[in-house]
């Protein structure tokens, strides 16, 4: 019988650990010369050291370890005064030495903290055990089989152009007390990690590229119990909604074999996007399994406290603080200020207000209309085609008269449809506000000669009524009339003070 997430809360309590790993946007390799520029030809971004020919000696990338220190800092971690690499060992085809040079017991950074932000404005502070170095594996396709795993393949094929590309692994320490906010929290704080990598500049740390990525290590134990459940670690969850569906779906998964009376295996596990569930990959081993010991041919790295405070002194203003700075700035409260954050519309109102358009105008149209149609559509709202370029023009158009809101939105309807800038959908549409004194004067005579009735209420007073003769101008005018201008001749030629 499947266990609901909601059920297994009321017998065990969620034990979360975070691994998210991040390439690095640097131009070389972590320990060799070759290009990480993405999507060349199979094998063409290769040298003997990333080959693991023998004889070919590993040289640590200075940009990799200062991106490490920057990302240890932003991290509120200690940076270690001396570290080293380490050779982790096991069969990896992908990765051509048959070993990983990692970081083991010596990491460049550790015992940090986030603090992440709930949508109902709540902080949970996230506990960092650290945050090291190593080098990405290449890339196996499995062809010939239905999934495209190497189940039921009949072959693979090998790509070494990402072997050893600079990665930085970012380790929680174990999150407890998260309760029935656990899948919330995790993708909280996945989501608050990439826009702090992105505002370092180390990395794009695009999700969807596999650029970041999140493994899912989960247990569940009884309250009170001595010691932690058994745990999955679910492997390379790219995408924020994904890392929320995995823990949701390890917790429902891990209650009904313990409520069953089996045992947990610990184990990795895959995450299929279809149906939001896990499918077991492979035993899990332990540390001592990988037989680690220090990597012989490359130094230690010893930042010097100098270096150290001068990577400090350039850290740029982190997501938070800048969102609590924006917040003031814009004078929305906490609750409208998450529904921007939650609708991924910050950057777009930052970059719309920078075109040109007021505050006020930003928002609107970003969380309004077009959040309207990005639900619609079932995309970001950064996945709109629409740019903050247009979207400030539109409101330019709005703010000078030319459109009017009804107006504005037929112009974005546009631009969403690939008609053309804001400008060209207005001319193509002929949508420009109704400005001619003459035309507006004969839409308002025709209206009150038309409503004689509403025009007996307003001379007798009740000028309310007068919006009726004004949705007739509208209507004539296929909305493009200017409603203020209309209902200031509306009254005028009443002879009724409005």
């Amino acid at each position: 019988m499947t266990v609901t997430f909601e059920d297994a809360l009321t017998s065990y309590e969620p034990v979360m650990g975070l691994e998210v790993h991040v390439e690095l946007g640097t131009k070389t390799k972590m320990f060799c010369g070759c290009s990480t520029e993405l999507g060349q030809d199979p094998n063409t971004q290769t040298c003997p050291t990333c080959l693991g020919m023998p004889g070919a000696l590993p040289v640590v990338n200075a940009v990799g370890v200062e991106s490490a220190i920057l990302i240890g800092l932003a991290l509120n971690c200690e940076i270690a005064q001396w570290c080293r690499f380490a050779r982790k060992n096991y069969f990896y085809p992908d990765m051509p030495k048959n070993f990983q040079t990692s970081q083991y017991d010596e990491p460049i950074a550790f015992n940090g903290y986030l603090d992440v932000q709930l949508e109902d404005g709540e902080v949970f502070r996230v506990e960092i055990e650290r945050a090291h170095m190593e080098e990405d594996t290449g890339k196996s396709t499995h062809v010939g089989g239905a999934t495209g795993r190497i189940h039921g393949a009949s072959h693979s094929l090998l790509d070494y152009n990402r072997a050893g590309i600079p990665l930085i692994e970012i380790v929680t320490k174990p999150i407890t007390g998260a309760g029935e906010r656990a899948p919330e929290i995790a993708k909280a704080y996945v989501a608050e990690l990439r826009e702090l990598i992105k505002a370092l500049g180390v990395s794009e740390a695009r999700m969807e590229q596999g650029q970041m990525r999140c493994d899912v290590n989960l247990s569940l134990m009884l309250p009170g119990a001595p010691k932690f459940g058994t745990r999955s670690e679910t492997k390379n969850v790219n995408s924020l909604r994904s890392v929320e569906r995995a823990v949701r779906s390890e917790v429902s998964r891990h209650a009904e074999v313990l409520n069953a009376g089996g045992t947990i295996i610990q184990e990795t596990r895959h995450f299929h996007e279809d149906t939001g569930t896990t499918t077991s990959g492979r035993v899990k081993e332990e540390a001592e399994d990988y037989r680690y010991f220090p990597e012989p041919d490359l130094v230690p790295v010893a930042p010097s406290r100098e270096w150290v405070e001068e990577l400090r002194a350039t850290l740029p203003e982190l997501p938070r603080a800048r969102r609590n700075r924006l917040r003031e700035e814009w004078g929305v409260s906490e609750h409208d200020m998450q529904s921007i954050l939650n609708a991924g519309a910050v950057e777009l109102i930052v970059a719309t207000i920078e075109e040109g358009a007021d505050t006020a105008s930003a928002r609107k149209w970003w969380m309004g209309e077009l959040a309207r149609r990005s639900n619609e559509d079932g995309v970001e709202l950064g996945a709109l085609g629409i740019t903050p370029a247009q979207v400030a023009r539109v409101a330019a158009l709005v703010a000078e008269g030319s459109l009017n809101d009804k107006l504005a939105r037929q112009v974005i309807e546009g631009v969403l449809d690939g008609e053309g800038g804001p400008d060209e959908v207005v001319a193509a549409r002929g949508l420009a506000v109704v400005k001619d004194e003459g035309a507006l004067g004969a839409a308002v005579d025709e209206a009150i000669a038309a409503n004689a009735g509403v025009v007996e209420k307003i001379r007798a007073g009740k000028t309310a009524a007068v919006g009726a003769l004004v949705g007739a101008v509208m209507k004539a005018t296929r909305g493009q009339a200017d409603a203020g201008r209309a209902r200031e001749m509306i009254l005028e030629k009443l002879g009724v003070e409005g």
